[in-house]
C-alpha cells in the first residue's frame, strides 16, 4: 500500500485531505507527499513514521533513551551525526541507527565507522537532537585554555580616557575578533548557555555556564577589558563611548550555517563593564514534551491540560528552571493551524512559526498588562503570558481565561501551592481564583549523571534516611568529558498541583498554601523531592543534585 492509503485506513487522513496533498504534490514533484502533509499541518511526525515503519518494514522506535549507547556514538565524529539527525542505539544484541529519514542515511559510511552492520529504525527528530546535545562530548577546560591563548599581539593597556576612536581602532584589531569569535565558538560547542566576562583588580576573568552551573574558562589580562567589550558592543549595536549606564542589545552570528541569537547585557562595575552573552542556537531548540523529563502520568496530565479550551495553566519555580521551555513546548503541541496563538515575552527568545510572538517593553508604555489588554482584541484562541508580575497582568489573564481564552504564564513561587496565596498576595480574590485556573505546575532542572564516568554509590554510602542499602544508586566519579563534576545534561522534575473541587473550596476558604499541599500530598501528589528521588532510583541523577534543587 502507498504511505496515504495506510494514513487513511487508519484515520489519520481522510481522503479528501490526501488528494489536496496529492495535487500539491504533482506542482513539487520533489517533495515527498508525508512532507507535504506535514506543512499543511494536518499530520504529525509520529502518525507519519507509524505509516512509514508498515509501509517500509522499517522499526519506529519511541523513548530509546534507555538503549543510547556512549561507545557507539563516539566512533564516529558528532558532527556527522549531527548532520545526518540520527544516533545509533543497542537494544539486545542488534545496533539500529535511528533517524527521521533513515532511507537516506549513508549506510556503508556509518557501518564502516562503527564497524559492525546495523538495522535502520524511524525516530522522533526533536529525541534525537536533544540526546546527541545531551551526550555530546565537550572539550576540556585546558584545552579552551589552550585554544584560546592570550598572545604577544593582543592591544597594549587602555587608559579610562581613551576616545570613541581608540576603542574603534582597538575592537577591530584582528587578535581581539579571533579571541570574541574563539570564546563564542567554543561556548557553544561545550552547550554553553551563557558567556560571562567579568572585570577583576588584575584580571579579566572568563566564565561559561553550563549546565545550570558556572565553570572558570580562562583569564585574560586586565588590560584586555576594553578592548573586548567593545568589540561585543560593535557587534550587538550599542554605544561604545558609553561606559557609566547599562546597555543591552542583541547579534546573530552563524555557526556552521545555523543561526545563533546573543543576547547582550552590558553591566558597569568597579573595576569596569562586565558583560554576559545568552546564546540561543534557535536550530538546537527542538525540545517536545516527552522529552523534558516527565513521567508518563505526568504527561497524561500535561497533555490533557493543554487540550482545555479555557482557564489557567500556570508554571512556578525559579529563573532558570526551564519554564519557558516547558512553554514553548506544550505551544507547539497545540500549534494547529486552526488556533490562534499569541505570546506576550520579556524577551522573545525563541521564534516558533505560526505564533504571533511579541516583545514587551515597559520603557515605552508596553507592559504585559498593557499588551494582553490588546491582544484580547485580536481574536486568540491561546494566550501566554510571560510572567504574572502585578494585579493588573493577573486581572487581565483572569479575566481572558473567563472568556473563553487558554491562558499559559509562570509565577516565581518555591512550589505549585504557593501560587494560589501569591495571586491572593497580589489583590486576586479567591473565587477568580478557584474559578480560573486549571493547574499549577511547579519545576526544577537537575543535572544528569555523565554515562562516561558514571558508577554505583558503595552502599556504606548511601544515606539510610532517604534509600535503603539494597537499593543501587549512582553517582559520576568526575571525567575530562564532564569538568570532573560527575554531571552532563539536566532533565526536569515536577509537581502537579490540580484544582478539584476539594481545592477550589478550601481556596474559597481562604487555606493557606501548607494545607491546600497537604491535602495534595495525602492525595497521591507527586511533589518536587519525590519526583527527584524517582530519578534518583533509576539512576540519572543524584541525591545530592535533588537536594541542592529542591531545597
Amino acid at each position: 500500500m502507498k504511505i496515504g492509503e495506510i494514513l487513511v485506513s487508519r484515520d489519520l487522513l481522510t481522503q479528501d485531505v490526501l488528494e489536496k496533498a496529492l495535487s500539491v504534490q504533482k506542482e513539487k514533484p520533489q517533495q515527498r507527499i508525508g512532507e507535504i502533509l506535514m506543512e499543511m499541518g494536518v499530520l504529525g511526525e509520529e502518525e507519519l513514521f507509524s505509516g512509514l515503519s508498515e509501509q517500509l518494514e522499517i522499526p519506529f522506535k519511541k523513548d530509546f533513551q534507555v538503549f543510547f549507547s556512549s561507545d557507539l556514538v563516539g566512533l564516529i565524529p558528532f558532527d556527522s551525526w549531527q548532520r545526518w539527525k540520527a544516533l545509533p542505539i543497542r537494544e539486545e544484541d542488534k545496533i539500529f541507527v535511528v533517524s527521521a529519514d533513515p532511507l537516506r542515511l549513508p549506510r556503508l559510511e556509518i557501518e564502516a565507522g562503527l564497524k559492525s552492520s546495523i538495522k535502520l529504525a524511524f525516530g522522533l527528530t526533536p529525541e534525537i537532537i536533544e540526546l546527541l546535545e545531551r551526550n555530546y562530548w565537550r572539550p576540556s577546560q585546558e584545552k579552551v585554555r589552550r585554544d584560546i591563548s592570550v598572545t604577544p599581539e593582543l592591544p597594549d593597556a587602555v587608559e579610562n580616557g581613551s576616545t570613541r576612536e581608540n576603542l574603534l581602532d582597538l575592537a577591530n584589531k584582528a587578535p581581539v575578533i579571533r579571541m570574541v569569535n574563539q570564546a563564542i565558538f567554543q561556548a557553544l560547542q561545550q552547550g554553553a548557555s551563557d558567556i560571562h566576562l567579568q572585570p577583576q583588580e588584575n584580571e579579566f576573568r572568563v566564565r561559561y555556564r553550563i549546565d545550570g552551573i558556572l565553570h572558570d574558562m580562562f583569564k585574560l589580562p586586565a588590560t584586555m577589558q576594553p578592548a573586548v567589550i567593545s568589540r561585543i558592543k560593535i557587534l550587538s549595536g550599542l554605544n561604545i563611548a558609553e561606559r557609566r549606564l547599562p546597555q543591552d542589545g542583541r547579534t546573530t552570528v552563524h555557526l556552521e550555517g545555523r543561526p545563533i541569537d546573543i543576547r547582550v547585557s552590558i553591566l558597569p562595575t568597579y573595576w569596569g563593564e562586565a558583560a554576559v552573552l545568552r546564546l540561543l542556537d534557535q536550530a538546537s531548540f527542538l525540545f517536545s514534551l516527552p522529552t523534558l523529563g516527565f513521567y508518563a502520568d505526568e504527561l497524561e496530565l500535561m497533555e490533557k491540560f493543554i487540550s482545555s479550551d479555557h482557564g489557567i495553566i500556570l508554571l512556578t519555580g525559579p529563573t532558570g528552571s526551564g519554564k519557558t521551555t516547558t512553554l514553548y513546548a506544550a505551544l507547539q503541541k497545540i500549534n494547529l493551524p486552526g488556533r490562534n496563538i499569541i505570546t506576550l515575552e520579556d524577551p522573545v527568545e525563541y521564534q516558533i512559526p505560526g505564533l504571533s510572538q511579541i516583545q514587551v517593553s515597559p520603557m515605552i508604555g508596553l507592559s504585559f498588562a498593557a499588551a494582553l489588554r490588546s491582544i484580547l482584541r485580536h481574536d486568540p484562541d491561546v494566550l501566554m503570558v510571560g510572567e504574572i508580575r502585578d494585579r493588573e497582568t493577573a486581572d487581565m489573564a483572569i479575566q481572558a481565561s473567563l472568556t473563553g481564552h487558554l491562558v499559559f504564564s509562570t509565577l516565581h513561587t518555591n512550589d505549585a501551592a504557593s501560587a494560589v496565596t501569591r495571586l491572593m498576595e497580589v489583590g486576586i480574590e479567591p473565587y477568580l481564583i478557584s474559578s480560573s485556573v486549571l493547574a499549577v505546575i511547579a519545576q526544577r532542572l537537575v543535572r544528569l549523571i555523565c554515562n562516561y564516568c558514571k558508577e554505583p554509590v558503595p552502599s556504606s554510602e548511601i544515606p539510610i534516611a532517604s534509600f535503603t542499602p539494597e537499593e543501587t544508586i549512582f553517582r559520576g566519579r568526575g571525567c575530562e568529558r564532564c569538568f570532573q563534576t560527575g554531571y552532563r545534561g539536566r532533565t526536569g522534575i515536577f509537581e502537579f498541583f490540580i484544582l478539584d473541587d476539594v481545592i477550589r473550596r478550601r481556596i474559597l476558604e481562604k487555606k493557606p498554601s501548607p494545607e491546600l499541599k497537604e491535602y495534595m500530598h495525602k492525595k497521591g501528589m507527586r511533589t518536587l523531592r519525590a519526583s527527584g528521588e524517582k530519578k534518583v532510583l533509576e539512576g540519572l541523577t543524584t541525591l545530592e543534585e535533588v537536594l541542592r534543587v529542591t531545597n
